[in-house]
């Protein structure tokens, strides 16, 4: 398995794992059989096009994100947080983690205003 089959692979399965969705879950959404998605995750397949871009659209992200392409610059005061958070123990940027998803949903649900 080749250094980029196996980057796509890992960026598959945490999109997929960050969704909470199961591979029969995908395999469903997409239309591609769940034993292909499971040798893609695993890297022991290769993705083809078509699913790469079926994937993509279900998982909510640019094609270019899973092939390592996507460049994506962050505004100073997140790479601040992400450069304070890399310090921190696994436990505490576990619950850095839930604090901003909680965030996220407490914005969603006030219709995206800030405070």
């Amino acid at each position: 398995m080749s250094d980029d089959q196996a980057a796509i692979a890992a960026r598959l399965k945490e999109a997929r794992e960050y969704l909470g969705l199961s591979q029969q879950e995908v395999a469903h959404a997409t239309s591609i059989p769940r034993s292909a998605v499971s040798l893609i995750e695993s890297g022991k397949r290769s993705v083809v096009a078509q699913e790469l871009t079926a994937l993509a659209r279900l998982y909510q992200r640019p094609t270019a994100h899973f092939t390592g392409e996507e460049q994506v610059e962050y505004p100073a005061d997140v790479n601040m947080l992400a450069r304070q958070a890399s310090t921190l123990s696994e436990k505490d940027r576990s619950e850095v983690l839930r604090f901003t998803e909680f965030l996220m949903q407490r914005s969603q649900s006030d219709g995206g205003g800030n405070d």
